[in-house]
């Protein structure tokens, strides 16, 4: 793909996104996934919904020479922004439903925080099926329930208050396949053999306040379509300070338990 496919405002959104949100939340949980994955030298490795690319980043890092390692997202100015750090990963323009690949392509393929937004989740998991070479492993990490990720109820329930529900709803929209029940159901009824959900413990970490709820203001919202005027921006950033206080630091920086589930199986 070219970097130039992307609009700037797009380019901007993915950069915020890789600077605020994936050292805070993201980056812990790609050596998870990777090691769920059983990744090692010499696999041929594909990152499905990879965002900025840190996951296909992390699994590069363990396929050496023999290895390669492609990352596939419908998001223009995320793949513009992954090319810039990892040019050497194969970066494609597609989406989930339908990937573009060939069969049988890969020996693992991953995926983080992205199954949450796929138009059909069971035909994505398909796909992922599909591109697997016979016995190829499949990992892929979505977050807990909304109401187990501490700070984030508090901010949603702000966000309602003054920013209203299309706002609101594109905070709740990571935390919608919290249940391990239907998790495992879903991957079991996509054709995953050997499926296996377990749940880890994760921290968010901020510096602060501010700079927490910024990135989902000027990150998160606008990847999902959601731009608030300044005035807006404003208002939900003073308020914040008071909503989420609870997880201020001595030293002043956020921290609260994040927890996710990272689904496992293998191909037929």
């Amino acid at each position: 793909m070219s970097v130039s496919s992307a609009s700037e405002e797009e380019v901007a959104a993915a950069s915020a996104y890789e600077a605020l949100h994936v050292p805070a939340l993201f980056e812990q949980w790609a050596a998870r996934v990777v090691h769920t994955a059983e990744i090692r030298d010499g696999d041929r490795v594909l990152d499905v919904a990879c965002g900025t690319g840190i996951l296909a980043r992390e699994a590069a890092s363990r396929v050496g020479h023999h290895g390669s390692v492609a990352g596939v997202d419908p998001n223009p100015g995320m793949l513009a922004v992954a090319e810039r750090m990892a040019p050497a990963i194969q970066w494609r323009e597609g989406i989930s439903e339908a990937l573009p690949y060939e069969d049988d392509s890969f020996d693992a393929v991953v995926s983080q925080f992205g199954l949450m937004f796929f138009t059909d989740r069971v035909a994505a998991i398909r796909e992922m099926i599909r591109v697997l070479a016979p016995g190829g492993r499949i990992a892929v990490a979505v977050w807990e329930s909304l109401e187990r990720s501490q700070a984030y109820p508090a901010e949603v329930e702000l966000l309602e208050q003054i920013a209203g529900s299309q706002a609101a709803d594109a905070l709740r929209a990571p935390f919608v396949l919290g249940d391990r029940t239907e998790l495992e159901k879903l991957f079991q009824g996509a054709g995953v053999d050997s499926v296996k959900v377990t749940t880890h413990r994760g921290t968010a970490r901020f510096p602060s306040v501010r700079t927490m709820v910024e990135a989902d203001l000027r990150g998160w919202l606008p990847v999902m379509g959601v731009v608030l005027p300044e005035e807006q921006i404003q208002r939900i950033l003073e308020e914040a300070e008071r909503a989420l206080s609870h997880y201020v630091t001595a030293e002043g920086t956020v921290e609260f338990e994040s927890p996710a589930h990272i689904v496992s199986g293998t191909k037929p």
